[in-house]
């Protein structure tokens, strides 16, 4: 048996002989690689190594697929940063005066955080308003506080509902 390697967590490890790499944690769908091949080929698929696993029983699924290197994130659809169209100050302001209305949310387009903090102000008759308008002025100052760059990317890239 020759000797191979094996991508294990995306690092190549190895060489190893083929009868030791199930005791170095290859499994059906790991990496390997060994001379006289052109492209890493998954365990199960290699001739010499299929034999090292056992068979499946027909309940068990078979394993999920893994990608090496894992795909990159996209970020075609996200909003670009303008400095023209920040909402900060607005929310800002708008925390620290009816924070607990959520109207600093409704400005940043956070509906349901909006809607979240004007009903337990509302349902509560005003009791729960005194923690809201507390949250408020807490997210205010921390709108404030934040670049209009930072600001974009938390609240609008990232959506970040509550502080």
């Amino acid at each position: 048996m020759a000797d191979y390697y094996i991508a294990l967590g995306g690092v190549q490890q190895g060489p190893f002989p083929g009868h030791e790499l199930p005791s170095r944690g290859m499994r059906p769908e790991s990496l390997v690689w060994c001379e006289g091949m052109g492209d890493w080929q998954r365990a199960e698929n290699v001739a010499e190594l299929a034999g090292l696993f056992p068979t499946r029983s027909p309940a068990m699924p078979p394993p999920m697929a893994q990608t090496y290197p894992p795909p990159m994130a996209s970020y075609a659809g996200l909003p670009q940063y303008n400095p023209a169209s920040s909402n900060r100050v607005a929310a800002g302001v708008c925390g620290i005066l009816l924070g607990g209305l959520g109207v600093h949310k409704f400005i940043l387009g956070m509906t349901g955080a909006g809607i979240t903090m004007l009903l337990i102000t509302i349902l509560t008759c005003g009791v729960g308003g005194m923690v809201m308008h507390v949250i408020g002025i807490i997210e205010g100052i921390i709108y404030l506080s934040k670049s209009d760059p930072e600001f974009h990317q938390i609240y609008v890239v990232e959506k970040r509902s509550w502080f």
